[in-house]
């Protein structure tokens, strides 16, 4: 049985939970997750855990993410993005290409951001997309975001490419006609791709269409977000049944325990260099 973690360069009008739907056809298994949803438009790199893989997702660095996307100023959609009629138009001022470089770097920084409606996010256990759908408009909250890094590709006919890196939980939608408004105007992205989540990279990944065994990772080596140590093997039962340990050394608020290099289990710091059972990954 394949267990890892596998990058896919995801194709424009595949929703996220289609690439899961197909890897569990071609790897024969109903374990299959990933980490960060993008959107049916958007392409670029999607992170999947087959089997055993799908426990290491929430352990995976993802704090930051890099991202490629064109905004038409102009008009704008209520999804902020292509998969909705035009709703709204608004004349564009002129584009001054300094001009537009310093709007862009006045996003850098932390601020807060509004969800769209269009989003996963659950309220009341209810995604709000499917609140948009019904023509219902929730209230929502703002969200803690950074933006490290926003930069100007091009401008042409009224469309500006970025790039950027965020933290997790920012919506590069709302990013965008944030922008527009800062212009002048308003806007939707008419593409977007990411780049990187952490440490992984497009470049690595391959299309589902090509994808084999041969392309899973390492679960053990893909997480970097915290000190691997091992073990020796008289703890070996005592880590897969859970019993909490004491270490040599106080090593973070997590660690992840490992025998002849591979995964055990996550354990979490009790304080320290005492320590609990988070999460077994064997």
């Amino acid at each position: 049985m394949e267990n890892g973690i596998l990058l896919l360069d995801k194709e424009a009008g595949m929703t996220s939970r289609d690439v899961d739907n197909a890897l569990q056809k071609a790897f024969s298994t109903k374990k299959v997750g990933h980490l960060g949803t993008l959107d049916p438009f958007a392409t670029g790199l999607l992170v999947v855990g087959i089997n055993n893989g799908t426990k290491f997702l929430p352990y995976l660095d993802d704090s930051k993410k890099s991202y490629i996307a064109t905004l038409k100023l102009g008009e704008t959609t209520s999804s902020l993005d292509p998969e909705t009629p035009i709703t709204d138009k608004k004349e564009v001022p002129a584009l001054d290409e300094k001009a537009v470089a310093a709007i862009l770097k006045s996003f850098l920084g932390a601020s807060e951001q509004l969800p769209p409606m269009t989003s996963a996010i659950k309220v009341d256990g209810v995604p709000l997309y499917k609140a948009a759908h019904e023509g219902k408009e929730v209230e929502r909250k703002t969200r803690q975001i950074e933006v490290f890094s926003l930069n100007l590709v091009k401008i042409e006919n009224n469309i500006i490419t970025f790039s950027t890196t965020v933290s997790r939980g920012t919506y590069i939608r709302v990013l965008g006609a944030d922008i527009a408004k800062k212009l002048g105007t308003v806007g939707y992205l008419t593409s977007l791709r990411r780049l990187s989540i952490g440490p992984f990279l497009v470049a690595n990944a391959k299309k589902l269409s090509a994808v084999t065994s041969a392309d899973f990772l390492d679960s053990t080596l893909a997480i970097t977000t915290m000190k691997h140590v091992e073990i020796d093997d008289t703890k070996f039962k005592e880590i897969k049944n859970g019993v909490p340990v004491d270490l040599d050394e106080d090593y973070g608020p997590f660690v992840l325990l490992t025998l002849h290099g591979e995964a055990l289990a996550v354990y979490k710091q009790a304080h320290a260099n005492s320590y609990l059972a988070e999460r077994g990954l064997f």
